[in-house]
């Protein structure tokens, strides 16, 4: 006798809700799962690119945005797309109830901007779904002790997402989203891209804190510490997408992906130490890339944030700074690349070859980043992706990994 349908914890991006049409399309997805005896919680980030227009409205208002009125306005679009999609499921003859990130109990410390999650507390999203009713919750934010509402930092949706389906001990959550999974690179500039079937958390961490967009670094830690299981998946379609799973895949392949940014800044703050840059980004709860003394100035990059976060932050501390703003960045990602010097200088004669002079590289472990002008982002990504054999594909039957569908939504 078949047991009842497992309950389902999914999350769709700012582009699988970009408009009245898809977020009805979402609905009709959320209905159809539901009326197939699944329980089900969905979690939504806002409309489009909504939210940088809140920012922009923010700082067209104030050089120097107070971080708690900053989160009381970024908070706003998710409350906007769940409470749509919650009028969409009623009107397709279902029950859904909106719950923002305080109903939830998405519980996080006072840091706004960049808040940590501190606990998720199911109790009121199991009461829902006991009524038999849609749960839809507001992605990327959540409440402080005080009772104040926090952000999670840029694709804090993806957090959002992974913390509920550990909060309910569920094995996995679904991430819809505008691409098919996860690839070798971006297959807009690299059109033999491949897509992984299956990918571990630990590469899927690296690509995603080098820049690859699919999903928030901070989701796959989390995935990582409560193994959760993540599918990343097209949001247009019914295919399989890639699996994030515990297995460690890295000693399959030299060089698993290559990831890139657009435009990563490098800063430059002078007559001041690493320590008062990385406190002054702090305060503003700023993340920092790379960090590198030279002489009396202090160069540094700080991934993912605005430039004018980073500006208010060193100029509140009465720190000068200049930017060099014409720069990205690509990273090639892969097991201990970064004590493989034979890979670094691969890569190097390759760039030298094409005449491209990295103006600044770093190290780690698992990743290898240049610092290039923005201009030739796209073209040292495929050249590394080239070099590396990338589009040649890897047999999943070598590494000893399986992996089944699980949904067919």
């Amino acid at each position: 006798m078949m047991g009842r349908p497992p309950d389902l914890v999914w999350k769709f991006g700012g582009t699988s809700v970009a408009d009245p049409d898809r977020v009805r399309a979402v609905a009709e997805r959320m209905v159809a799962a539901h009326r197939a005896g699944h329980r089900l919680v969905t979690v939504l980030s806002a409309m489009g690119r909504s939210t940088d227009e809140l920012n922009r409205m923010a700082y067209a208002m104030a050089a120097r945005p107070q971080l708690r009125e900053l989160d009381a306005l970024l908070s706003v679009g998710e409350n906007i797309s769940c409470a749509l999609a919650a009028l969409a499921v009623h009107d397709l003859g279902a029950q859904a109830v909106s719950l923002t990130g305080a109903q939830a109990r998405v519980l996080t410390d006072d840091r706004h901007g960049c808040a940590l999650l501190r606990d998720v507390d199911p109790h009121r999203i199991r009461e829902v779904l006991d009524t038999g009713a849609i749960v839809i919750v507001t992605g990327y934010q959540g409440v402080s002790a005080a009772g104040d509402v926090t952000t999670l930092g840029r694709g804090g949706s993806d957090a959002t997402a992974v913390a509920i389906a550990a909060a309910l001990r569920l094995p996995e959550c679904e991430v819809f989203t505008d691409v098919p999974g996860v690839f070798t690179a971006d297959p807009r500039v690299v059109p033999d891209a491949r897509r992984l079937v299956v990918v571990s958390r630990e590469e899927m961490l690296q690509l995603a804190a080098a820049g690859a967009a699919v999903l928030q670094p901070r989701a796959v830690e989390l995935a990582m510490v409560h193994d959760v299981d993540i599918h990343v998946r097209s949001s247009f379609t019914t295919a399989t997408g890639t699996w994030l799973q515990e297995e460690n895949v890295f000693e399959a392949n030299e060089v698993t992906g290559v990831a890139h940014r657009e435009r990563e800044s490098l800063y430059t703050a002078g007559g001041a130490s690493p320590a008062l840059v990385a406190a002054a980004l702090a305060e503003r709860s700023t993340e920092i890339g790379d960090i590198v003394r030279h002489g009396a100035r202090t160069h540094f990059t700080a991934p993912g944030a605005e430039e004018p976060e980073v500006v208010a932050a060193l100029s509140a501390a009465g720190l000068p700074m200049a930017v060099e703003d014409h720069l990205g960045s690509v990273s090639a990602v892969g097991a201990g690349i970064g004590r493989h010097p034979e890979l670094t200088a691969r890569a190097l004669l390759v760039l030298e070859a094409a005449g491209i002079e990295p103006r600044l590289v770093t190290s780690a472990p698992n990743r290898v980043c240049f610092h290039v002008p923005a201009t030739e982002v796209h073209r040292v990504v495929r050249l590394l992706h080239a070099e590396f054999g990338l589009h040649l594909g890897r047999d999943l039957a070598d590494t000893g990994l399986q992996h089944v569908s699980r949904t067919t939504w």
